[in-house]
């Protein structure tokens, strides 16, 4: 865990010899900005002063505390002794350097913040909503009441000019004070730390066991049906909200406007949609949620809806909107929006409509009076995908339409590890960075196999030991229907090793799901899965298959369009070769972040195993005995 740790005493010995930003720069192992380390330096000063001032100077502070499972950080833990029962106390610190605040358009979650551009969290949420999410993922806190109490420390502003946060009524886990409440803040830490080591309390805090993440499909069906099992952080939150807060002024303003949530793999945004989806549908609101992606659509009509025929049918398709009443909805959320196509007609779409189509950007904008899209420009791996936030933005300036933009940071995927995701992007050439040696993290797993034998013994280990496995790969066989008697075709075929890919259709063949299931039914296991069904799911461990339309040659990774079999491929007048080269590295984007805990590789092509071995240094081959690893099982 990069988290700096010391007592309040040390830090203000750091901050006496004018090393504390260098020291928690160091412990981060990444570049920091100078605006960040200047906010360390004025921030912790002050809390580390108040803290000794408190007569709390033995009590330890955890300084930039990575969630577990996110790449999402805490100011500060505080940790020491409960002075009423000698437990083990904590108090997260939200610090902020604000000196003027107000309620954002009177909400009470969202923030106008002088000097910053765009709503903020309200502080008093974002601490609390880490409080919660701390409780709800660290062993050491189960059990144990409330443990975990939350401030946040405005210690440059009076009350008078953030009056508006004092409306929200406070709560143990979202308590604020200013600077003018500096008396209340050293009697807040008096009574719940004593003049004692923390060094014990912080021990156990660092040390404790991760209790799995509530997945997304596990409790769709309490999300909407019950209250939310899932904690939204920073511009998680502040996406849910701005959504709330759209619906209420386009109701009462009688103006449309539209909301755009970007973010990467794993960054939460179906995590925000069915939040949203559940609370628009609690408050009576007419809401749907759609997707371009029948394996999604499918997996949450059967998880989220179960045994709701009414609950199924909020789950749609973008091409679903073709005629749909113009701002007949409250809310459309279209989730995997990157997957938005020029237009909804096909080959099953009737003559008279195919006359009158339009795009299905204005199809979906015109359905709901707040179209909401939530999307990742990285995930187009389609011909004919056409969904990023410069085309719908574009398209919605055109009508005139207000729009609301959030960028998601965070990671919830790849164990949380930003380093993970930009190490594939660069090693795709996807932005423009060099690809650099993966040295490893501490949060995700990173293997690389020499055959695909090796590759499947060892996921095999791993579904055996009760976590998600799957193996997928790059579209570069053919893809058989199965024989009449109820049996696939092996058509990956790898030297002598050879494995099915997952089902076409929604029907199961024999034990293997249909394709809209190969992710999320134990049975998926056996079939090789491919970018279309894998794409917006997750599991434990995710093997990749690295097949010939993708190879390094001369020290770089070139792609190779007439090795894949991919039908949509075929025709150079629909998909140039630009286009092509672009599609398949974000297949491979795709399918190396599946994985919560870790991803093994495999490459059918030599000179390409060599070229990843030289950027991945830190990792063991895949191996093929299992000998169990306490921290898993």
């Amino acid at each position: 865990m990069s988290t700096f740790r010391t007592s309040a005493d040390g830090l203000l010995r750091l901050v006496g010899n004018g090393t504390l930003a260098d020291r928690i720069a160091e412990s981060m192992g990444r570049n920091v900005s100078p605006a960040e380390r200047r906010s360390w330096s004025r921030s912790l000063e002050v809390l580390g002063q108040d803290l000794t001032d408190a007569g709390l100077g033995q009590v330890e502070l955890l300084v930039e505390y990575q969630l577990p499972l996110t790449s999402k950080r805490v100011d500060v833990v505080l940790a020491g002794v409960d002075p009423r029962t000698a437990d083990d106390s904590y108090v997260v610190v939200e610090l902020k350097q604000w000196s003027s605040a107000e309620s954002y358009e009177g909400s009470e979650r969202l923030v106008a913040v002088e000097h910053v551009r765009g709503p903020r969290l309200h502080p008093g949420v974002q601490v609390e909503l880490y409080c919660e999410y701390l409780t709800d993922f660290l062993g050491v806190l189960a059990g144990h009441g409330s443990p975990v109490r939350g401030v946040a420390y405005l210690h440059n502003a009076v009350d008078r000019d953030v009056n508006d946060l004092f409306a929200r009524r406070p709560t143990e886990q979202s308590r604020i004070f200013t600077k003018q409440r500096r008396g209340q803040f050293l009697d807040y830490l008096r009574t719940h730390l004593a003049p004692k080591s923390g060094v014990g309390a912080a021990d156990r805090f660092l040390t404790s066991s991760v209790r799995p993440s509530r997945r997304l499909l596990a409790y769709a069906a309490q999300e909407l049906k019950e209250r939310s099992h899932f904690t939204l952080l920073d511009e998680q939150r502040v996406a849910y909200e701005l959504v709330l807060h759209a619906v209420e002024r386009a109701r009462s303003a009688d103006h449309k406007s539209l909301v755009v949530v970007s973010g990467g793999p794993g960054s939460g945004k179906s995590v925000i949609a069915l939040s949203v989806l559940g609370e628009l549908a609690r408050q009576q609101r007419t809401v749907m949620h759609a997707t371009g992606s029948r394996s999604f659509t499918q997996t949450l009509r059967r998880y989220a809806g179960r045994g709701s025929t009414r609950l199924k049918n909020l789950f749609g398709y973008f091409n679903s909107f073709m005629s749909a009443e113009r701002n007949g909805l409250d809310v459309l959320i279209c989730d995997e929006a990157h997957r938005i196509r020029e237009t909804s007609v096909n080959r099953f779409t009737p003559k008279a409509k195919r006359d009158k189509a339009r795009s299905q950007i204005d199809e979906l904008i015109a359905a709901a009076r707040v179209p909401v899209f939530l999307l990742d420009e990285h995930q187009v791996v389609k011909p004919g995908e056409m969904g990023n936030v410069e085309v719908i933005s574009s398209y919605a300036k055109q009508l005139n339409l207000d729009v609301e933009m959030v960028e998601l940071h965070g990671q919830f995927r790849c164990g949380g590890s930003d380093a993970y995701e930009q190490w594939v992007v660069d090693l795709l050439g996807l932005d423009g960075g060099e690809p650099w040696v993966w040295t490893g993290d501490g949060r995700i797993d990173v293997r690389l196999a020499n055959s695909p034998e090796d590759l499947e013994i060892f996921l095999a280990t791993k579904q055996a030991a009760g976590l998600t496995a799957r193996l997928s790969a790059g579209y570069c066989w053919p893809w058989s229907d199965p024989r009449p008697d109820e049996t696939l075709i092996a058509d990956v075929q790898i030297g002598s090793w050879s494995r099915p890919w997952n089902v076409k259709s929604d029907r199961s063949v024999g034990e293997a799901p249909g394709s809209a299931f190969w992710a999320t039914d134990p049975n998926g296991f056996g079939q090789i899965g491919c970018v279309y069904t894998a794409q917006g799911f997750e599991y434990a461990w995710s093997g990749v298959i690295i097949g010939p339309d993708l190879v390094a040659r001369d020290g770089r990774l070139v792609t190779r369009r007439e090795q894949s079999k991919d039908p949509a491929f075929r025709s150079r007048k629909s998909v140039s070769d630009a286009e092509a080269d672009l599609l398949i590295r974000n297949t491979y984007k795709v399918l190396l972040t599946r994985g919560m805990r870790g991803t093994a590789i495999y490459s059918t092509d030599p000179e390409t195993r060599e070229y990843l071995a030289s950027l991945v240094k830190v990792t063991r081959p895949v191996e093929t005995s299992y000998e169990p690893d306490l921290s898993e099982v």
